[in-house]
């Protein structure tokens, strides 16, 4: 786990440091890269290092530390009145992610495996 990304999810929480909050956070952090990777496509084989690139790891950090933010934020498993299920800044910046993602997967297709910083 990247402790900026910690620092980041933990910045844009307001929380303060707490070893209890920061095991929590780290195992949504998990979560949220497992599932933004999982709606984009894995990082392995022929696209190696995708989330590495210069025009993407930005845009998948922030799309991570929202949805991370969002699993702390509401990890109440009952609730009443009205939920918004939809997370509308992690799925606008994986819809994003997932054109870079296929055009970078032809690209390298076309040309072997070598990417691109």
């Amino acid at each position: 786990m990247d402790d900026s990304l910690l620092s980041d999810l933990k910045l844009s929480l307001r929380l303060d440091s707490d070893e209890e909050d920061d095991t929590i956070l780290n195992r949504n952090l998990i979560a949220a890269e497992s599932y933004v990777k999982g709606a984009i496509g894995s990082d392995d084989g022929l696209m190696e290092g995708f989330y590495e690139l210069d025009n993407v790891k930005q845009s998948y950090e922030i799309a991570v530390i929202a949805l991370a933010s969002s699993y702390y934020t509401f990890r109440s498993s009952g609730m009443t009145g009205r939920v918004n299920t939809v997370d509308m800044t992690g799925n606008s910046i994986i819809a994003q992610l997932r054109g870079k993602y296929l055009k970078e997967k032809e690209r390298r297709e076309a040309n072997g495996s070598e990417h691109q910083s």
